[in-house]
């Protein structure tokens, strides 16, 4: 098993907003065929979420993800409770699919989630463009250490999930 660590690349100036990109990839030792329909239903995003954010979807189910399905999620981020809704930007299953904030604690969130079929198993990539809220100093003190905390807890969970070659 890979797994590269989650790491928030250096910032380039937008305007004059600093933008940051996360970037993370994780192989599973599953097919595509395996992975891809555990990231098209919602609700597992719960499962994959750090317990410290309370992490909730809020829209009723069933949820049919497709380009431009709307999606809402309850949070706590450092014990304030936020409403953040997502677009589905993108779809292409089982390849792709990208998710933007319209509503939430950044300014810009735009997460490319990509998985390639590699070695026997699925590469999980994940892209994450984002501007937070308060700037630099707000990054560099909270922002970017949660955000990377974030990641490695979904790929822990995910090499728990899917980590072992099924019979």
């Amino acid at each position: 098993m890979r797994v590269s660590p989650a790491k928030v690349c250096d910032p380039h100036r937008v305007g004059r907003m600093n933008e940051y990109t996360l970037e993370t990839e994780l192989w599973l030792p599953r097919p595509r065929s395996k992975i891809f329909p555990f990231f098209a239903e919602a609700r597992n995003l719960e499962t994959i979420t750090p317990p410290w954010l309370k992490f909730e979807v809020l829209t009723p189910a069933p949820i049919e993800i497709r380009a431009g399905t709307l999606i809402d999620y309850r949070i706590r981020l450092h014990g304030v409770p936020i409403r953040w809704r997502t677009e589905i930007a993108e779809w292409n299953p089982p390849h792709r699919f990208v998710d933007r904030q319209l509503r939430g604690p950044y300014l810009l969130w735009h997460h490319t989630h990509s998985f390639e079929e590699r070695e026997g198993g699925t590469s999980c990539q994940n892209r994450v463009r984002y501007r937070p809220r308060g700037g630099a100093l707000i990054h560099w003190v909270f922002v970017r250490r949660d955000v990377a905390r974030i990641f490695q807890y979904r790929q822990q969970r995910l090499k728990e999930l899917f980590g072992t070659r099924s019979s």
